[in-house]
């Protein structure tokens, strides 16, 4: 009877951490079933509330913590112990195959957890953890769909266990967890990948007559999928590659399964699958695809490697002929992967060499160029690999030995001008509807002017006639707004539209090699550089009223990407840049070029920040937190505390509304430098007084969120720079002086 009411107990514990709303309530809750983990009988209690099954928070309880108990580095349990509640929750799923599912996800966790920790126990003479798939293939083979899908589930939560390095295990042997993800690679992951095609290959067979809109039948597909998924990216020789990286990854196949590769029917089968499921699972293939288009290039021989190509882009040739999939925004993402992929795994000269390469490529051009104009705001992560591919097949070209055309003379111009006319239009839309400019995004701009410094410089006579243009036509339409003296959204729009063809000039002039470069190339070159320098001298006259901060930074991007290829002892003093720099400018060598561009940076640090009319901006507030700071420093200060309050919330509401405006780095750092370390005492001496009073605390703290907030990336400070830290030092200062004076007040008032 006392262990029924300590069972119940339990349960009501559950309900409470996991259902209530009162903090204290829960907090005990929490703290009793932490004890429970630690007692020595809860082995048994965790059996008990999984065979009751009464409350499924119970049954969740008594998973993990069975998966913590045999993940303890300083606790070993028998192994007898062990094989029995590996038998136990494999005949618990088997009886019980409608669990809810994060029961089911924490006993199908403990069953791969403890199959991994005992890979190497032997028992009469026998690996009695490896008979994983013999197990697991009888819930498959049972005809239930939910024992089938229980069974796919198992397989595949036990090959991530197998892949990745938990906690509990990089506390004992990093070497261990290699040598156990070695030998279950090599003994059963094969067949593990094969079981998983095999459901695949039966439900395209059944495709027709499945009902997606069925909870168990869409779930089925998609563990299948994830099974498959899981398999292909294993890490297989222990290098663990970072998925989110994409640059040069190679799938490290095991020749052992070199058959399944060379049978073509294993990539045929995901592409029937992505085009004959629904977008809620197809991108699953989609991702499955792209491991297999990066399967590494030695498991074929040329002939084999050629047969393969061909399959894949047969298959990115129908998607493109049929691109209604790729409405939704994952399986758009995971093409745009495959697509880069192409490349990065396969040589230009294999490429040209497949079937239809001309239809291909300019489906291709055609389908990124649609991407560049309407992706640009929706999937900027996406058009990074559609440019990576371009950049690849662009940097190519001079090492193509094959007969074959390449036909990227024809599509890279189109390409090139959708990149810079999104760029251009997106300006607009930025300005018009308020949007995240891409211009403050300082990473992504590096990133894709690094792609298109390649592509711009293929048909480079192409890039430079429609640059010339259109920065004649924006530069001339800045000049007559400058002119008119009319500020505004129309001015603000053809400053970011010449920030982008600025920051795209330097690029594609960063992106010379002097192998593929001509005479003409380098006067070309010089043609753009006179543009920008004679932009320039126009904005020069603007920095003194506040100039625009984005089309400097584009000018500074365009000076280093210059200083690189035209300065310097390697650079020929005749060169073709300079002839044009000496006719229009008057720039006859480097050592010129280089005063202009130093004039121009000491330009920008004397006039750029006007620290005199900030400060003059600031003197009321200077002269506010001032009489605060006086009279909070008062002995008597009780008699003018509401005087005080009042003041502070005010200033406190003041200087977020002008933090929240201040979202570049330049005036930001000027509030920064005003705040701190003048008057943040006062900020900390507020909290320390009235903590009690959210009417003064709430304001304070409001502030010192925003002040937190890196909007725009005004807080990406430079690496030599210390207001990272001083900032960090602050904020957690006041959060930390707040959380304990109101702790110190909760434990004095409980007790009374």
């Amino acid at each position: 009877m006392a262990e029924e009411q300590e069972l119940l107990q339990l349960e009501n514990l559950c309900k409470q951490l996991y259902e209530t709303a009162d903090t204290n309530l829960r907090s005990e809750a929490e703290k009793a079933l932490i004890q429970f983990a630690e007692s020595p009988d809860c082995l048994n209690k965790c059996q008990l509330l999984l065979e009751r099954g009464n409350s499924p928070y119970a049954q969740l309880l008594a998973a993990t913590t069975l998966t913590k108990l045999v993940s303890r580095p300083n606790l070993t349990l028998p192994l007898e112990q062990r094989i029995d509640i590996r038998n136990y929750i494999l005949n618990y799923l088997a009886t019980r195959p409608k669990l809810v599912h994060y029961v089911l996800q924490a006993l199908v966790q403990l069953f791969a957890r403890i199959t991994k920790l005992g890979w190497f126990d032997v028992q009469d003479e026998g690996f009695v953890f490896r008979n994983v798939v013999s197990d697991v293939t009888k819930f498959i083979q049972s005809g239930s769909t939910q024992h089938v899908m229980i069974g796919v589930q198992l397989l595949s939560q036990l090959v991530c266990e197998m892949n990745q390095l938990s906690e509990a295990e990089a506390s004992r042997s990093i070497n261990k967890h290699r040598k156990i993800a070695s030998s279950f690679r090599d003994t059963q992951l094969f067949e593990i990948f094969q079981l998983s095609c095999s459901l695949l290959r039966t439900a395209v067979g059944n495709l027709k007559s499945m009902n997606f809109t069925d909870d168990s039948q869409h779930g089925l597909i998609s563990s299948a999928l994830r099974l498959a998924h899981n398999c292909l990216t294993f890490d297989f020789i222990g290098t663990s590659n970072d998925e989110s990286s994409d640059e040069l990854c190679t799938v490290q196949i095991p020749t052992s399964w070199r058959t399944a590769f060379l049978d073509l029917s294993t990539l045929t089968l995901f592409y029937e699958l992505y085009s004959g499921l629904p977008a809620s699972l197809s991108s699953m293939s989609l991702s499955c695809i792209v491991q297999i288009a990066s399967v590494r290039r030695s498991l074929f021989n040329g002939t084999e490697r050629s047969q393969f190509l061909n399959q894949i882009v047969v298959g990115v040739r129908n998607i493109l002929e049929n691109p209604q999939g790729l409405s939704d925004p994952s399986n758009y993402h995971e093409f745009c992967r495959l697509l880069a992929r192409l490349k990065s795994n396969y040589q230009l000269g294999e490429l040209v060499k497949v079937e239809n390469y001309s239809d291909t490529i300019k489906r291709i051009a055609e389908f990124t160029v649609t991407s560049l104009q309407q992706m640009w705001q929706f999937a900027p992560n996406s058009v990074h690999y559609l440019l990576s591919l371009w950049q690849r097949m662009v940097a190519s070209v001079p090492y193509v030995k094959a007969t074959e055309p390449h036909m990227l003379e024809t599509y890279t111009p189109e390409v090139m001008k959708a990149y810079v006319m999104s760029r251009l239009e997106s300006v607009t839309v930025v300005v018009k509807d308020g949007l995240d400019d891409p211009l403050d995004d300082s990473g992504m701009i590096t990133q894709q002017l690094d792609q298109i410094s390649s592509i711009g410089r293929c048909e480079y006579d192409k890039t430079c006639a429609l640059l010339v243009q259109l920065f004649d036509e924006a530069a001339q339409r800045y000049q007559e707004l400058v002119s008119a003296g009319s500020p505004g959204a129309e001015l603000t729009i053809q400053e970011g539209r010449l920030s982008w063809l600025v920051y795209v000039i330097g690029a594609v002039i960063g992106g010379r090699v002097s192998f593929a470069s001509t005479d003409e190339h380098d006067a070309m070159d010089g043609e753009l550089a006179c543009r920008v320098l004679q932009l320039m001298n126009l904005t020069d006259t603007r920095i003194a009223q506040g100039g625009c901060e984005k089309l400097d930074l584009a000018i500074l991007s365009f000076f280093e990407q210059f200083r690189k290829i035209y300065v310097g002892d390697q650079v020929h003093k005749m060169s073709k840049v300079y002839r044009k720099l000496s006719e229009v400018l008057g720039l006859s060598d480097e050592s010129m070029v280089l005063s202009v561009f130093i004039g121009k940076m000491l330009l920008l640090v004397d006039l750029g920040e006007d620290e005199d009319k900030f400060d003059q901006f600031m003197m009321p507030l200077t002269a506010a937190f001032e009489a605060v700071g006086n009279m909070m420093s008062d002995v008597n200060i009780q008699l003018k505390s509401e005087e005080a309050k009042r003041s502070l919330v005010g200033l406190a509401r003041d200087l977020r509304g002008l933090a929240f405006a201040f979202n570049t780095k330049t005036s930001f750092m000027m509030l920064f430098d005003w705040i701190y370390p003048a008057y943040t005492p006062v900020l900390h001496r507020a909290i320390e007084l009235w903590y009690p009073q959210p009417c003064v605390t709430t304001p304070i703290l409001k502030l010192v969120t925003e002040l937190a907030q890196s909007r725009s990336q005004r807080l990406m400070f430079d690496v030599s720079s210390p207001n990272g830290y001083l900032l960090f030092r602050e904020v957690s200062k006041m959060i930390v002086s707040y959380g304990r004076l109101k702790l110190v007040k909760i434990v004095v008032v409980i007790p009374g």
